[in-house]
C-alpha cells in the first residue's frame, strides 16, 4: 500500500525555493543531492531551481507524479491538495504548519484538506511534520541536513524536533536507519499504517516509535501484534502523568487512568516500552547488533564486586534470572581462575584480570547450556587492559551466537575499549542497570517470537437478550443494584442470595428466608459509596436487629442526601466462614483501547492499597490467570498460615464472564464488582455497580 510512498519514481516539491535557509530550499537540496528519481520543483516565481526546470503549478508538470512534498503557507494548502488530486498524485507530505496545533481555525483548515484528499483518494502525511527518509533509495524529504547511514531500524515519531535530534545523535554514533517518518498531526497516515508496512519491510528489523497519542487503539494492537511476532517494537509514550486526573465514580475509574491503558495495551501487543530517550536508543542499539537469547537466564562477569551486585539486583527487579552454572562449568572455572575468585554467578574474575582471563571465563560461561546471554563488566584497575579485553570479547562474540553486552565503566581509561566494542557490534553501557534493561528487552522479544495466539472463551450459557432488555429500558446512566444483579445473573456470574424491600417487615421476611445472620444495605443509584454514609450493616442476627438497622440506615441516608431516590433495602446472605477473601473486579472503558479489566484485593481499601492488575478485553484464559497471579497479595488467595486457599478457577471464570459481558455490550463504560467473596470451592458477588453511556 505504501510502496510508492517510500519508493516514488517522481517527486514534486511544491514551495521549492532558491533562497538559502528556506525549508523549500533545504528539501530540494537534499533531494537533488542523493535521490535518483525525477524531481519537479513547483514555484510560480522561479524558472529554475537547482538546475531543474521549475513549474508554476503541479498541473503543469508533463509527467505523472507519485509523491508531492508541500512547503507553502497553510492557507494555500487546500487549493494545492485539490490540484494534486486533479493531477493524480496519490501521496502528499505536508511539511507546512499552522493547522490543528494552532487552534480552532487551524483545525478547520485541517479538516478541509482531509476532505479534499478523501475525495481524490490521496494519502496524506502530516501536516506539521518533518518529512520522510528512506535510506534504501536515498530518499530524504526532510529539512535535516543529515542523511543517516543505512541500517535496520525504522523510526516513526509524533515530534519533529525529536526526529532532527535523533538523526544528529545517530549520525555521530554511527547508528543506521532503514526508514524515518515524522507523523505530524496524523490527519490521515498514522502509526498503524506504518506498523502494517514494517511487518513485511525487508530492510527493517526493529521499529522505534515516539507517541503522544494513538489514533485507533484496537487497530494499533492488531498491527503491533503482527509486527512483534518477528520484529522488535520499542516505544516511548509521553503525556502519561495527567492520566489519573479525571474524575471517576467507581474504584476502577479512579485507578484505571489512560496510563494504565497504554501500559496494558503495550503488554498485550508485545511492545517494549522505554522510559527515557536514553533507554529508547540503548535498546535500539542492542537489537541492531545482538542475537536474541533463548531464555531468561543470563550470566554476569565482573572484575569488581560492587558493579556485579548492582547488575544482579537490577536483573531481579526486571525479572531476569541469573543462571545456575552447571557443575562442569563451575569445575572449569575453579581450575583456571584464582582461588579467591567467585566462580558462582555473578562471576568475579578479580581486579587483576587480564584479557585472557576474561576470554576464558566468557567462553566457558557462554558454552554452558544454562546460560543464554552475558553481561561483561570491566572497571579500570591498574592492571586492566580495556582495549585488549574488548578485542577478546569481540572474538568470542564471533564464535558463539548468544547476546553479549559490555559495561566498561569509567572515562578516558576505558575509552579505546568502548570504541572497539561498539565499532564491532557489542554495545557498551556505563551503568550496569542500563545493560540489564537492554538484556531484558532482548528476552522479552524472544518470548514474543514464541507467543501463540489464544482466543477468548465463548460462553454458551448466557442470556444476551435479558441484558439487552435491561439496558434498553434504563434511562439512568448508573444502574441500580437490582438491574446490576440481573445482568450478572444473565451471564451466569454467581451472586449472593438477596432480596429487596421498602419496609422493615419485608426485610424481616427476606432475612428469615435467607437465614441469619444477614447484611442490610441501601439500594440507590444516587449513592455511590454506601459504607461511608452508614448505608451498610453486617452480621444482623435477628428480627429485632433488622428493624433497628433498617431505621438507622434510612436516617443516615436522609442526612447524607435528602433527595436520593431510595429503591429499598437489600437483605443479603452473609458468608459465614473466616476463610473467605474479598477481591474486586472492575471495568473502565478507555477511549483508545476499549474496555480495561481490573483485578485486585477488594473491600474498602482498594484505592489505598492499589494492589491491582489490568488487561484489555476480551480476556483469554491465560489473561485471567495472569491477572490473578500478578497482584502482590496473591499468596493470600493461595492460603497462608493454615488458611484454606480460595478457588482460583472460579475467580478466573468470573473475570472471563465479565470480559464477555462488556465485549458484547460496548455501552457499559464502568463496572465494579466489589466485593467478590471467594471461598475454597466457590465465589459470590456481594455488590456491583454498572455505568452505561447512551
Amino acid at each position: 500500500m505504501l510502496d510508492k510512498f517510500f519508493y516514488p519514481k517522481s517527486i514534486t516539491v511544491i514551495g521549492a525555493s532558491n533562497k538559502p535557509y528556506k525549508v523549500g530550499k533545504i528539501i530540494i537540496d537534499n533531494l537533488t543531492m542523493s535521490y535518483p528519481g525525477k524531481i519537479y520543483p513547483v514555484n510560480p516565481n522561479e524558472d529554475e531551481i537547482n538546475d531543474l526546470k521549475a513549474y508554476k503549478t503541479v498541473l503543469d508538470i508533463p509527467d505523472t507524479v507519485d509523491l508531492a512534498i508541500i512547503v507553502i503557507p497553510n492557507i494555500a494548502v487546500p487549493k494545492i491538495i485539490e490540484e494534486c488530486g486533479k493531477k493524480g498524485v496519490k501521496f502528499c507530505i505536508i511539511i507546512s504548519s499552522g493547522f490543528k496545533e494552532t487552534g480552532v481555525e487551524g483545525a478547520k483548515l485541517e479538516r478541509e484538506i482531509a476532505e479534499i484528499a478523501k475525495k481524490y483518494r490521496i494519502r496524506l502525511l502530516g501536516p506539521n511534520c518533518f518529512g520522510v527518509i528512506n535510506t534504501d533509495n536515498n530518499l530524504n524529504t526532510t529539512f535535516s541536513p543529515i542523511m543517516p547511514i543505512v541500517g535496520n531500524i525504522a523510526v516513526f515519531s509524533q515530534s519533529g524536533a525529536l526526529c532532527s535530534t535523533l538523526l544528529d545523535w545517530a549520525y555521530k554514533e554511527r547508528i543506521g536507519f532503514s526508514k524515518f517518518i515524522s507523523l505530524g498531526n496524523k490527519v490521515d497516515l498514522n502509526e498503524n499504517d506504518f506498523l502494517e508496512y514494517f511487518v513485511n519491510d525487508k530492510q527493517t528489523n526493529i521499529v522505534l516509535g515516539y507517541l503522544e497519542g494513538i489514533t485507533d487503539g484496537e487497530t494499533f494492537i492488531k498491527e503491533a501484534k503482527r509486527l512483534t511476532k518477528n520484529k522488535a517494537l520499542v516505544l516511548i509514550k509521553s503525556g502519561s502523568t495527567s492520566a489519573g486526573a479525571r474524575a471517576a465514580s467507581s474504584h476502577t475509574g479512579t485507578l484505571a487512568g489512560t496510563e494504565e491503558a497504554y501500559t496494558t495495551a503495550f503488554k498485550k501487543c508485545g511492545a517494549i516500552r522505554a522510559k527515557s530517550i536514553d533507554d529508547w536508543l540503548d535498546i535500539a542499539r542492542v537489537f541492531s547488533n545482538q542475537p536474541l537469547p533463548k531464555g531468561d537466564k543470563i550470566a554476569i562477569i565482573t572484575n569488581a564486586g560492587g558493579p556485579g551486585i548492582i547488575a544482579a539486583d537490577s536483573c531481579e527487579e526486571l525479572g531476569i534470572s541469573l543462571s545456575d552454572l552447571s557443575s562442569t562449568t563451575i569445575e572449569k572455572l575453579r581450575k583456571k581462575l584464582p582461588s579467591s575468585a567467585s566462580i558462582y554467578n555473578p562471576i568475579d574474575v578479580l581486579g587483576d584480570a587480564d584479557p585472557s582471563r576474561y576470554s576464558f571465563t566468557l567462553k566457558t560461561v557462554l558454552n554452558d547450556d544454562n546460560v543464554y546471554g552475558c553481561i561483561v563488566i570491566l572497571t579500570p584497575q591498574a592492571m586492566s587492559r580495556p582495549f585488549e579485553t574488548a578485542r577478546e570479547i569481540i572474538k568470542v562474540s564471533e564464535t558463539i551466537n548468544k547476546p553479549i553486552l559490555a559495561c566498561f565503566m569509567g572515562g578516558i581509561l576505558v575509552e579505546s575499549g568502548i570504541k572497539y566494542l561498539e565499532e564491532n557490534g557489542v554495545p557498551n553501557y556505563l551503568d550496569p542497570k542500563k545493560a540489564t534493561i537492554s538484556m531484558a528487552s532482548l528476552i522479552k522479544q524472544y518470548y514474543n517470537t514464541l507467543r501463540k495466539e489464544e482466543n477468548p472463551i465463548v460462553f454458551e450459557d448466557i442470556n444476551k437478550e435479558q441484558v439487552k432488555e435491561i439496558l434498553s429500558k434504563n434511562d439512568a446512566l448508573s444502574l441500580d443494584f437490582i438491574d446490576c444483579m440481573k445482568i450478572l445473573e444473565a451471564y451466569n456470574i454467581p451472586i449472593a442470595k438477596y432480596g429487596i424491600s421498602k419496609t422493615a417487615d419485608g426485610c424481616i421476611k427476606i432475612a428469615n428466608n435467607i437465614n441469619y445472620p444477614v447484611a442490610l444495605k441501601i439500594v440507590s443509584s444516587d449513592i455511590s459509596h454506601k459504607t461511608e454514609l452508614g448505608g451498610v450493616r453486617l452480621n444482623v442476627k435477628n428480627d429485632e436487629e433488622v428493624v433497628a438497622v433498617y431505621n438507622e440506615i434510612m436516617t443516615c441516608v436522609k442526612k447524607y442526601n435528602p433527595n436520593a431516590v431510595v429503591n429499598g433495602i437489600c437483605v443479603q446472605e452473609m458468608i459465614k466462614t473466616s476463610d473467605k477473601k474479598e477481591v474486586i473486579i472492575g471495568v473502565n472503558k478507555d477511549p483508545q483501547f476499549g474496555h480495561l479489566i481490573m483485578f485486585g484485593m477488594g473491600g474498602i481499601y482498594v484505592e489505598i492499597l492499589k494492589d491491582v492488575s489490568f488487561r484489555l478485553s476480551p480476556l483469554t484464559r491465560s489473561d485471567a490467570y495472569d491477572m490473578i497471579h500478578e497482584i502482590k497479595m496473591y499468596p493470600l488467595l493461595r492460603g497462608v498460615r493454615g488458611e484454606k486457599p480460595v478457588d482460583i478457577d472460579k475467580i478466573a471464570n468470573v473475570l472471563m464472564r465479565v470480559s464477555s459481558l462488556v465485549s458484547d455490550f460496548k455501552n457499559i463504560v464502568e463496572m465494579d464488582i466489589n466485593p467478590l467473596i471467594c471461598l475454597e470451592d466457590s465465589c459470590k458477588v456481594v455488590d456491583a455497580r454498572i455505568t452505561i453511556k447512551r
